[in-house]
């Protein structure tokens, strides 16, 4: 069983974290608003890289997620990865500390530029290198997932709950696939095809498509990144990765691994795969690698 740093009462941190979320709903919310006027969008766009823009509201966040920790738990040995920190100098945590928080203050800033909705906070308290409890914040729908390593839950800010019951099994062919509405490769779209799948939702954010899965208004999210291209990092998947897993889901590499977090490029490549079924996910990454291999989709 793991226990949580000495100081640390896991219903209380997570009382906190519900606080720090919900602030962090309102800079969001705010900053969504004022986009809305294109006359604003120059001031709020604090880069000019189309691939990865960073906005002010990205930094906002950033400032108030981790002052509100380190304000709060001030002498617990643990140590914040922050994706807006790294770019800035990789050497801003120490990396050897049990318990290191992962934080993504704005997953989906495309689409938070361009007002679909689909954007999300991430933060997940990592032990050793594994999501242990995490949040995922979809402000715009009004949902904080939260998984405490046991289960997971959905609230709204006024405390009402949604628990979530997955459908039953399927096949490959008979899922609803999630995939990246920004990001998507000839190779992932040519695999999409040959598989077949029965129904293809594209959103942005890999928070709000692991929490469609969560839901039940999706089955399987599949990630592939290319060789020599840019690839998600910790902090995109380090969240979901625990509100799934508590909820009865994988997430996994194509060879059923689950993911390795906190190696010096942050780096989360090649293919990775969700779905809603731990017991038959390794049964669907099986059917998809050879789908792969028999078709020379991709170098595996």
């Amino acid at each position: 069983m793991i226990k949580l740093p000495s100081g640390v009462d896991i219903n209380n941190l997570i009382d906190d974290i519900r606080i720090f979320s919900w602030e962090a709903a309102d800079i969001l919310l705010y900053y969504s608003k004022l986009l809305e006027n294109s006359d604003y969008k120059k001031n709020i766009l604090k880069n000019n890289n189309e691939e990865d823009p960073v906005t002010l509201a990205d930094l906002k966040v950033n400032e108030i997620i981790i002052e509100r920790i380190n304000e709060k738990y001030q002498n617990i040995n643990w140590d914040i990865l922050s994706e807006e920190n790294v770019k800035i100098s990789s050497k801003v945590f120490d990396s050897k500390k049990d318990w290191i928080w992962v934080l993504d203050p704005l997953d989906g800033t495309k689409d938070f530029i361009q007002g679909t909705g689909n954007y999300a906070m991430h933060l997940a308290l990592n032990y050793k290198h594994k999501p242990y409890i995490g949040f995922v914040l979809i402000p715009d729908k009004n949902q904080l997932w939260i998984a405490d390593g046991k289960k997971t839950w959905c609230e709204k800010r006024d405390r009402s709950k949604y628990t979530p019951i997955f459908l039953k099994n399927k096949n490959l062919q008979d899922m609803t696939l999630v995939t990246s509405k920004n990001h998507g490769n000839e190779i992932l779209r040519k695999l999409i095809h040959k598989i077949n799948f029965c129904k293809v939702e594209t959103m942005g954010s890999i928070g709000c498509k692991i929490a469609s899965i969560v839901k039940g208004d999706s089955d399987i999210y599949i990630c592939l990144s290319l060789p020599d291209k840019s690839s998600p990092k910790d902090w995109d998947f380090a969240a979901p990765d625990s509100i799934l897993k508590a909820a009865g889901g994988a997430i996994t590499n194509l060879d059923n691994q689950e993911l390795s977090y906190g190696k010096n490029s942050f780096e989360q490549r090649g293919i990775i795969v969700a779905t809603n079924n731990r017991k038959t996910h390794g049964s669907i990454c099986l059917e998809i690698k050879r789908i792969i291999e028999n078709n020379k989709i991709y170098p595996l």
